[in-house]
Order: C-alpha cells, then structure tokens, then sequence
C-alpha cells in the first residue's frame, strides 16, 4: 500500500494520515546523520506497514540529501538491521 508522507521540517517530522488518524517519525540531525528518535503509530491504524512505510520514507530522504541513516528509536534500529544497504 502506498501512503501519502508528508515532511515537516519545522517539527522534524515525516507524518501520513489513516482514517483520520495521524501516524509519524520524529527525528533529529546529528552530524550529517537523521536520527530517527521517535516511531508513533497509534493502535487504530497499526498493522498496515506505516511504520515501516514512514521510516523508509525518512531514510530515502537523508540519503537523497546526502545524510546517512542513524536510529535511536527501538523500530527503527530493527528496520536499519532488515534493510542493511541503508545502514552503508
């Protein structure tokens, strides 16, 4: 499924909606790396692929702007480990 992601750089956030209800990553920018702090999708919209659709999304970005991927949020470090050609 495909989910319309929207960047908020004033809140460092990547969100997309579901049924009215708002799913997001926080990050932060640490030297040249997005660091995705924070994975929150909430119980009535969980089990559809957002978080991973999210973290993607975030990640395509840094490299597309020549940062590299960095978690410290516990999903997105499993995502870094599933999808090693990201953590390069």
């Amino acid at each position: 499924m495909e989910y319309v992601i929207t960047h908020y750089p004033d809140k460092k956030r990547f969100e997309t909606k579901m049924d009215g209800v708002t799913a997001f990553v926080q990050y932060r920018l640490v030297d040249g790396k997005l660091d995705i702090i924070h994975t929150i999708v909430p119980p009535a919209i969980e089990g559809r692929g957002i978080a991973s659709a999210l973290v993607k999304y975030a990640y395509d970005y840094a490299l597309a702007n020549g940062m590299k991927p960095l978690a410290t949020c516990s999903y997105a470090v499993t995502w870094l480990h599933r999808h090693p050609d990201y953590a390069q």
